[in-house]
């Protein structure tokens, strides 16, 4: 059973097809851990534009997966959307990529992928 992550929208979403469930998280595997490491750089170097963009690309995912940090995830988009330079969003940020890596690799050994 699913501890970091959770496929009620998703099997909904795919109408208990289980090949797209499978697809959807494979493109979960591609996709996620590369935009979380583009907000893992992003978020110290103060580039608001890519950690809005890349918190943006994330959310469909993060919240169609159900992971628990979808709150956090916004307060990271917004920092970057806003440019909040006097705001600290590192620990949204450290809750979010934690929950990242562990859904990952729950879902790798999961779906064998």
């Amino acid at each position: 059973m699913a501890e970091y992550y959770k496929l009620d929208l998703v099997r909904e979403m795919a109408d208990n097809d289980e090949d797209f469930v499978m697809a959807l998280a494979a493109a979960f595997i591609e996709e996620v851990p590369e935009d979380a490491e583009r907000l893992r750089t992003a978020v110290p170097a103060g580039d608001f534009k890519e950690t809005y963009q890349a918190a943006h690309k994330m959310k469909p995912t993060i919240e169609l997966f159900a992971l628990d940090v979808y709150d956090e995830l916004i307060e990271v988009q917004d920092w970057g959307k806003f440019e909040q330079s006097d705001k600290s969003v590192e620990v949204q940020l450290q809750k979010v990529l934690t929950a990242v890596e562990n859904a990952t690799s729950e879902i790798r050994s999961d779906f064998g992928l």
